[in-house]
């Protein structure tokens, strides 16, 4: 397996189907590194050290002693990251395709099968993300309007913002 796909086999793993290989994730979604390592075909620890240090979405992260390993956002399964509330910049972004616009604007955005709706800084890595779902369409988060307002949002240790959802009316289309 290269290293690419071992990362999105981990991925799959790690946020959604632990027990496709056996393995448990605690309740803050940590994996024992060695049971990971034993269970996954061809994996040895430097080449997961080489995906959490490579990875360029900055997924996974090791506990300080580097014994547990867990995904940093977009789990599926109910697991608390112990995500720290924060006050949010006065915009967010979200990037989705063209095809979702009229839902999105009629519902707002919804975390779907996820536990958080995942919200970008910049509009380049939110086009980065719709680009993943065909053809981009970006949308601006009023996210300090929507916090002063008393939703809850948390920023994930690779800087992604998450809230639980977007009601339509907090949402301005981008372009």
């Amino acid at each position: 397996m290269s290293l690419k796909s071992t990362s999105k086999f981990l991925s799959l793993i790690l946020r959604h189907k632990p027990q496709r290989i056996g393995i448990e994730l605690d309740e803050h979604g940590w994996a024992d590194v060695e049971e990971l390592i034993r269970r996954v075909k061809n994996l040895d620890f430097a080449t997961l050290e080489q995906i959490v240090a490579q990875d360029e979405k900055q997924r996974y992260s090791f506990s300080a002693d580097k014994k547990l390993i867990r995904a940093n956002q977009g789990h599926s399964i109910p697991v608390d990251v112990e995500l720290e509330e924060l006050e949010p910049p006065e915009i967010l972004y979200h990037g989705t395709s063209e095809s979702f616009g009229s839902s999105i604007n009629a519902q707002g955005l919804l975390k779907m099968s996820r536990l958080y709706v995942h919200l970008s800084s910049d509009v380049e890595t939110a086009e980065k993300v719709g680009r993943r779902h065909g053809k981009p369409k970006i949308f601006l988060v009023e996210s300090l309007k929507m916090f002063g307002d008393g939703y809850k949002f948390y920023r994930s240790v690779n800087g992604v913002w998450l809230t639980e959802h977007v009601p339509a009316k907090y949402l301005r289309e981008s372009f």
